[in-house]
């Protein structure tokens, strides 16, 4: 469990690769100072234009926020050019550092009513993950577009453990390997700052940093959330796929995403994943006649 001086570190380490990406001249500060010993702006430069003392910005800099209002925070991220995802981020940071945290009980399942939903969208690929990107259901097509995944030992699936522990597999999955990448950390990155006390995220981050793709992209605190967007698919059964995605929040179950692959009809995307449902099927009625033979034997 993250203790104060944990989470205080990341308050600083995030504020500081925050403020080396911002250089004087887009803020407006005119001039190039040859003698400028730090990437992009001085605490003094951020404090100034923040409308702050530089001696409370270098207290929020270290994880002090005790005190620190909406609208300071509001300022530091506007100055360092933040977008609203690391701004909520800095937000829930500074929030943990104040307060106290108990440890998050990581969900494993689905309501029955959840998978009815997944298996309700029939061709559609679509998926319920949980807060560690662990993949907790899927309907049958799901778990067909994700077999490299399945064909694993690891219980439950795992989006990042599967792309950086199984990374010849997830290389071959995925044709843009390095994006996705990315966008794990940072979607990683950004939850541990929604759940700085979750003791099974900070487990699997461990382990994950241990691999120096990750680590790397750990190191940038970038964070990210996860929307929309288009993941190039070249799957072992049916080729090359661009497949557009949408990842949805249900009211009951704050702690799951549901993600759903859902391309447009006639096209190469829809059509593949058709052929991909109609093989999914047919592996699992062969599944099941082996299942009735050694039964019956």
């Amino acid at each position: 469990m993250a203790d104060n001086r944990e989470i205080r570190a990341r308050i600083r380490d995030f504020l500081v690769t925050r403020r080396a990406r911002v250089s004087p001249g887009d803020v407006g500060i005119p001039g190039r100072d040859l003698r400028r010993r730090v990437k992009g702006l001085r605490r003094e430069e951020v404090a100034l234009l923040a409308g702050i003392s530089v001696e409370y910005y270098t207290r929020l800099e270290r994880g002090d926020a005790a005190g620190a209002s909406p609208s300071v925070i509001n300022a530091v991220a506007r100055v360092l050019r933040l977008d609203d995802v690391e701004r909520e981020h800095l937000g829930r940071l500074f929030l943990a550092s104040s307060e106290g945290g108990a440890p998050v009980r990581i969900v494993r399942y689905v309501r029955p009513q959840v998978q009815y939903l997944l298996d309700a969208l029939g061709d559609v690929p679509a998926f319920a993950l949980n807060k560690r990107l662990d993949i907790v259901a899927a309907n049958l097509v799901g778990r067909a577009l994700y077999a490299p995944m399945y064909d694993g030992t690891r219980d439950p699936v795992n989006a990042a453990w599967f792309h950086f522990r199984n990374e010849a597999a997830a290389r071959a999955l995925w044709v843009d390997w390095s994006s996705v990448a990315d966008n794990i950390a940072a979607i990683l990155r950004a939850e541990l700052g929604v759940q700085p006390h979750d003791h099974d995220l900070a487990d699997l981050i461990e382990d994950l940093l241990d691999n120096d793709e990750f680590a790397t992209r750990w190191a940038s605190q970038n964070v990210h959330r996860h929307s929309s967007g288009i993941k190039p698919v070249d799957h072992p059964v049916v080729g090359r796929m661009d497949l557009p995605y949408e990842s949805l929040y249900l009211a009951a179950d704050p702690d799951l995403s549901i993600l759903v692959f859902n391309p447009e009809p006639g096209t190469a995307a829809y059509d593949s994943l058709k052929l991909l449902a109609l093989w999914a099927r047919d592996d699992a009625n062969d599944q099941h006649a082996r299942w009735r033979t050694a039964r019956s034997a």
